[in-house]
């Protein structure tokens, strides 16, 4: 072997541009996460149906609210574990390997769903997928972050490419899983959403030299032998304390997304304070890290909206919305497909308008506005179809609103991740982002609180309130955007 060949390095892959202009980088990300979503969302799609469905029908026969708190604690901890996965990745693995670790994890975990039945398979499934989808989800975040600098003008376009590739999986997923559960029963849907994250997982570890560098496949931050064994016995206090919690009563399946707010806004407070307290970070990195306290309070706002999908849009497409078409009786989880053909539809325009403006787009504060405010509307959009006879909502009004979702979304969720990566101190890479997804996880859980509040009979009252909180909210962002981009100092 020649020296020239045993000193030969892989090429950067931030210098790669075969991918329509991106990384090969960006097109194995964009896929891995597209059959991730594919499974997580054929999986969610089913996930409060299988709860209050009868035992009879295949379901566990839970109420309704029971159900509403399980989805959003359970969404909320797929996003509060993404704190997790960012300190691993920053201070175990690096955020690849991290990466491929929970990639494995969310497999096993939909495994777990397909093949246990009821309760302990629910449990099982459920902390798998939620443990597992955090720490993907930030890791595939900061790692497309490492493949362009944060002045590449191509970098928010590379995000909402990324988001296209994701909702291909979250368009698909439902439809496929949801034909499944009614030929074969709820455990085979899971069962299908068990293959889509092995054939994500295969796919990633094909491609896997165009997304490690030296960067991404080590920790910036490695903890020392004493550090881990005292982060070790935190662990277990922590798992001990949980299951204690479960055997006095405290934590239950009906407060349980009551729980995950509490702790997320805990762990949300805490991680801001050791970001901005930390010596390690410069003036500047600490006046970025100030500006993101506003933008994340925009942010859990808009999720707790967006996502009811899964809780009170679940709920209102089973017994409000009229399902047929043709002739046949549609499934209540298609409503679910409909956002992410939107998504497909408009995210490389909206990649292509960020492109096109460059410097004269809308700052980061000003698209946190509009999307928060477009979700607002999007409620007050339930309202004309309020206090109607059951099943008696036509198709063509979900469509309406769940077009408003995916404006919003499009102004605020591939951005909201870009900006993450572009505001992280160096210390504090994978973290940061797992702050964006702790917004996230507030908004996910509080929609399952929020879900309890919801009924049939108080329709116009539940979405006038909380659509014109959220427009309330998106004119408060709106009027402090001159001082948000000062603390972001030249970050826009």
């Amino acid at each position: 072997m020649s020296p020239d060949t045993r000193t030969h390095k892989p090429q950067d892959p931030r210098s790669e541009r075969g991918f329509f202009g991106h990384s090969w980088g960006l097109a194995n990300l964009a896929g891995v996460e597209m059959w991730e979503r594919f499974s997580f969302y054929g999986m969610q799609g089913l996930l409060a149906f299988y709860l209050y469905y009868s035992v009879a029908d295949g379901g566990l026969g839970l109420p309704k609210d029971t159900a509403s708190s399980i989805v959003g604690a359970y969404g909320g901890m797929v996003y509060l574990s993404a704190v997790l996965g960012g300190w691993i990745a920053d201070r175990l693995l690096g955020a690849e390997r991290t990466l491929v670790t929970a990639a494995s994890v969310i497999m096993l975990g939909h495994i777990a769903l397909a093949v246990v039945p009821g309760p302990v398979g629910l449990g099982i499934g459920l902390i798998c997928i939620a443990l597992g989808s955090g720490s993907l989800k930030t890791t595939t975040s900061t790692v497309l972050g490492d493949l362009y600098s944060p002045e590449d003008q191509r970098r928010d376009a590379a995000f909402s490419i990324y988001y296209m590739g994701v909702n291909i999986g979250a368009f698909v997923g439902p439809l496929l899983t949801s034909a499944v559960w009614g030929w074969k029963g709820f455990h085979w849907g899971f069962g299908l959403a068990a293959i889509g994250m092995a054939l994500g997982l295969t796919q990633y570890l094909l491609l896997r030299r165009h997304t490690r560098t030296g960067a991404n496949s080590s920790a910036p931050h490695p903890l020392t032998g004493t550090a881990r064994a005292l982060w070790a016995l935190v662990a277990v206090v922590a798992v001990l304390l949980i299951v204690g919690a479960a055997l006095l009563g405290w934590l239950r399946a009906e407060n349980l997304s009551d729980v995950v707010v509490l702790v997320t806004i805990v762990a949300a407070v805490v991680l801001f304070a050791v970001i901005i307290s930390s010596r390690r970070i410069t003036a500047q990195e600490r006046s970025r890290a100030v500006s993101f306290i506003p933008l994340f309070v925009a942010s859990a706002v808009f999720w707790s909206l967006f996502q009811q999908q899964f809780t009170v849009l679940a709920i209102y497409a089973d017994e409000r919305l009229n399902r047929n078409f043709l002739g046949l009786e549609l499934p209540p989880s298609i409503v679910n497909s409909i956002n992410p053909v939107f998504i497909i539809i408009f995210a490389g325009i909206f990649a292509a308008m960020w492109t096109k403006l460059g410097e004269r787009q809308p700052s980061t504060p000003v698209k946190f506005a509009l999307g928060t405010a477009v979700m607002g509307l999007a409620f007050l959009v339930f309202i004309p179809f309020s206090g109607g006879a059951a099943n008696s909502v036509p198709m063509y009004s979900i469509v309406v609103i769940l077009f408003l979702f995916t404006i919003a979304e499009l102004c605020l969720s591939p951005v909201g991740q870009s900006l993450a990566t572009k505001l992280a101190p160096q210390a504090f890479h994978s973290q940061m982002v797992a702050l964006y997804f702790l917004s996230v996880a507030l908004g996910s859980a509080a929609s399952g609180t929020l879900a309890g509040l919801y009924s049939a009979d108080h329709e116009v009252p539940y979405f006038l309130v909380i659509g014109l909180a959220a427009i309330v909210v998106a004119a408060v962002l709106f009027l402090a955007r001159k001082p948000i981009l000062r603390l972001m100092a030249g970050v826009r």
